[in-house]
C-alpha cells in the first residue's frame, strides 16, 4: 500500500508515508489544506493500516472539522499583514512591489497576485526579523550567522549550531509583537540550544511578555497556514 488511501468515513484521502525511523503509526492533519498524513513503519501489513484508520475515524473527523478553511491569495480576498486583514486589489500602472493603502494591499502591473504577494511577504519578514534578531543576539553577547526565510509548516524559526537562523516568512502576516518574539526566541538559542530553564530565562530577559506572544501562536498560528499562494 502506498500513495493516497481513500476513506469513506470520513470521506477523505490520507497520504501514506513509509518511514524506517518510525516506531508506530502516526496520523496528522496538516493545517495548510494538504491531505491527512499517516506515517507508518516499514513492513506493517495493509490490513493493520486499514484497522488503524478505522479506529482513528472519529478523531480524524473532529480534526478535519477543526482545520481552518483555506483562502486563496487572489484579488478580492483578504490576507493578514502585520495582524491586520487587508483586501487584495489590483490597480493599473507600472509593475511595482505590492503596497498597503488603508485597508487594501495593492498589486499593480502584470503578473498573478499570489506569487507576488508571497515574495513581498518574504522580503517584509526578512526586513523585520533580521534587525531584531541581530539586536537581541548582541544584547546576549552573541552574533547571528546567515538568516534564511522559508515556508516551513512545523516551526516558526530554528537555529543551527553555527548560528544560522531560519524563519517562516508567514510571520509577516502575524502581529508585529509576535514576529518580534520569534526573533528573540531564536536569538536566545544562540546561547542555549535547548528549551531548558536557562533558555527561558534568556527569553524573559529579552522579552518579558513572551508568554502572551507564544500563546497567540499556539491559538492563531495555524490559521496563517490556511492561505494558499499556489494560485491567484
Amino acid at each position: 500500500m502506498a500513495g493516497l488511501i481513500r476513506l469513506d468515513d470520513p470521506e477523505t484521502d490520507v497520504a501514506l508515508r513509509l518511514s524506517k525511523r518510525a516506531r508506530r503509526m502516526t496520523l496528522t492533519v496538516p493545517q495548510n489544506g494538504d491531505p491527512p498524513r499517516l506515517t507508518v513503519p516499514h513492513n506493517v501489513p495493509d490490513a493493520d493500516i486499514r484497522m488503524f484508520l478505522m479506529r482513528q475515524a472519529d478523531w480524524l473527523r473532529r480534526a478535519l472539522d477543526r482545520a481552518p478553511d483555506l483562502t486563496m491569495v487572489a484579488p478580492g480576498n483578504q490576507i493578514p499583514v502585520g495582524g491586520r486583514l487587508l483586501t487584495i486589489e489590483t490597480a493599473s500602472g507600472p509593475r511595482r512591489p505590492p503596497f498597503v493603502a488603508g485597508d487594501k494591499l495593492i498589486i499593480t502591473g502584470p503578473g498573478t497576485a499570489a506569487p507576488r504577494v508571497a515574495a513581498w511577504l518574504k522580503e517584509s519578514a526578512r526586513a523585520a526579523l533580521a534587525p531584531i534578531a541581530k539586536a537581541c543576539a548582541a544584547e546576549l553577547g552573541a552574533s547571528v550567522g546567515r538568516i534564511s526565510l522559508r515556508d516551513t509548516k512545523g516551526r516558526w524559526g530554528s537555529c543551527t549550531s553555527r548560528g544560522d537562523l531560519s524563519f517562516s516568512w508567514r510571520l509577516a502576516m502575524a502581529p508585529a509583537e509576535v514576529l518580534d518574539y520569534v526573533a528573540a526566541h531564536e536569538a536566545a538559542h544562540l546561547i542555549e540550544m535547548n528549551h531548558g530553564p536557562r533558555f527561558w530565562a534568556l527569553v524573559t530577559k529579552l522579552r518579558p511578555d513572551w508568554k502572551r506572544q507564544r500563546d497567540w501562536l499556539k491559538r492563531e498560528g495555524s490559521a496563517l497556514h490556511s492561505y494558499r499562494f499556489d494560485q491567484g
